[in-house]
């Protein structure tokens, strides 16, 4: 097969050579391209249309390397359940960083491509299932505008996963603003040397954070910055009632993205409680407990910096303590704004966080469906159902009234505000299980049909029905499991 250029860079590599290992993918028997995301290629420029369909397909599943092209591994550590643990990409490898028209640099990532020196024992490869389901929640979390990874492409590899069963073996392309997480500096911190974490530091602030070069107390600020950073991508979560199942530090990324998509889910009725991971036995991770679990993972950061902070160690403890004890007002902030948009709000008075709570309390009460008691209320005129005939709730939707009605905006406007946060359509559990199970047994066709359906949440039509319906009684998904 013949070479090609694919003008990757790799910065990344020029950081201490305990962040990462160079090795290539390891080969693939028969490679087939399952889906690929053109419309993601065009609008970043990666361009790959020059190859042939068999070169195409032999680049993405590790086959063929691009000229020059130096594929990594990444060392970090996490807290795991709180247990700390070294780790690593046991089954992945960053081909190299790509730079769009507009300049943003972006990882390209093989996901399941073989063994590394972090595998601990793996095999280092993905079963089809979990790299679908990557795929899809993604790239639906990115039409519903919360920051995420991005998918480009599966492939199949013609092998066989051992798991707790057999599974057709995978390998996603996953771009990212990069995979520097949490677990990163929990790493980089073990080391003597504290240049290697300055290294890091420094290397995080040209990528992500170009403002925080002017200031003077560097991690200081890198910390606040992460603190708004995360509480917005936390608030996204909420709003969409989206549960990422396994928040570990080495899941928390600094480019602000969701990242690692394994037991992850949506809400169907709404509970603070829910939990779907099946290894989530305690409901740390638990919809409810996001924000907690966001702080809780800043401070194992801030453990992580404070050796770079300029200053009396004494009087830096106090000051990070103050930034990480501010995070529940920076978020409660963010999460009263959104949903206060979710109810048609352009600002929140002194009243309305009791307006939204009650809200919530009768969809607990009455376990309504998370999307479509929002999607309802953006409607003019409530459907006709049995659940809006109750008392509670009709006092309840006078009070909203009367309250959207002084919006200086106009209703129209406060329609358009929810019309713009509420989907009408999300990656329902019932039915993704449904088109990863017809994918796994060779059938596509219902994962397209999925992909398709999710592409623009925000906008109503009839073809959308079958996937705005609440599983039934039998159709209920109970539990997510990891994929690994």
């Amino acid at each position: 097969m013949t070479e090609f250029s694919c003008p990757l860079e790799s910065t990344y590599t020029e950081l201490p050579e305990v962040f990462f290992s160079k090795l290539s993918p390891t080969p693939v028997s028969q490679p087939k391209i399952i889906i690929f995301n053109q419309k993601l290629a065009d609008k970043i420029g990666l361009n790959l249309s020059d190859l042939s369909t068999n070169e195409r397909t032999a680049f993405l599943s590790g086959n063929l390397i691009p000229k020059g092209i130096k594929p990594f591994a990444q060392a970090y550590a996490g807290h795991q359940f709180e247990n700390f643990t070294m780790l690593g990409d046991g089954r992945a490898l960053v081909m190299g960083e790509h730079v769009t028209p507009t300049g943003q640099r972006l990882d390209l990532q093989f996901k399941g491509s073989g063994r590394t020196p972090y595998s601990r024992g793996g095999d280092g490869r993905a079963a089809l299932g979990p790299m679908l389901r990557e795929y899809v929640i993604s790239e639906a979390m990115h039409a519903l505008g919360v920051p995420t990874t991005r998918s480009l492409a599966v492939v199949t590899t013609g092998e066989t996963v051992y798991r707790e069963n057999e599974f057709p073996g995978a390998i996603l392309t996953r771009i990212a603003g990069s995979h520097i997480r949490v677990g990163t500096f929990e790493y980089a911190s073990l080391h003597e040397d504290k240049a290697i974490t300055q290294a890091l530091l420094d290397y995080l602030i040209d990528r992500h954070f170009p403002a925080i070069k002017e200031k003077d107390n560097q991690a200081l600020a890198l910390l606040k910055a992460a603190i708004e950073q995360q509480a917005d991508l936390i608030t996204h979560w909420m709003r969409v009632g989206f549960i990422h199942g396994v928040m570990n530090t080495d899941n928390m990324a600094l480019s602000g993205e969701t990242i690692d998509y394994g037991p992850c889910a949506f809400m169907d009725v709404f509970a603070p409680d829910t939990v779907f991971s099946s290894i989530d036995h305690k409901g740390r991770y638990a919809y409810a407990n996001q924000p907690y679990i966001a702080q809780w993972n800043l401070a194992r950061l801030a453990e992580s910096l404070l050796p770079l902070m300029d200053g009396h160690r004494e009087e830096m403890v106090e000051k990070a303590e103050d930034l990480l004890n501010s995070f529940e007002q920076v978020y409660k902030n963010k999460w009263l704004s959104m949903m206060g948009s979710k109810l048609g709000l352009a600002g929140i008075g002194n009243k309305d966080e009791k307006l939204i709570t009650d809200l919530l309390d009768w969809i607990h009460q009455n376990s309504a469906d998370f999307t479509n008691t929002f999607r309802d209320l953006r409607k003019e005129k409530l459907p006709h159902e049995e659940l809006y005939n109750s008392e509670n709730f009709k006092n309840w939707h006078t009070r909203w009234q009367d309250r959207i009605e002084k919006e200086e905006q106009g209703l129209e406007t406060s329609f358009a505000l929810m019309r713009s946060v509420n989907p009408v359509v999300i990656p329902r559990n019932h039915k993704v299980e449904e088109a990863l199970q017809a994918g796994e047994e060779g059938d596509i066709t219902p994962f397209h049909n999925l992909i398709s359906a999710l592409d623009k949440p925000y906008e109503d039509g009839d073809h959308l029905l079958p996937y705005q319906a609440p599983p039934q009684p039998g159709e209920k998904v109970l539990q997510t499991f990891c994929g690994t």
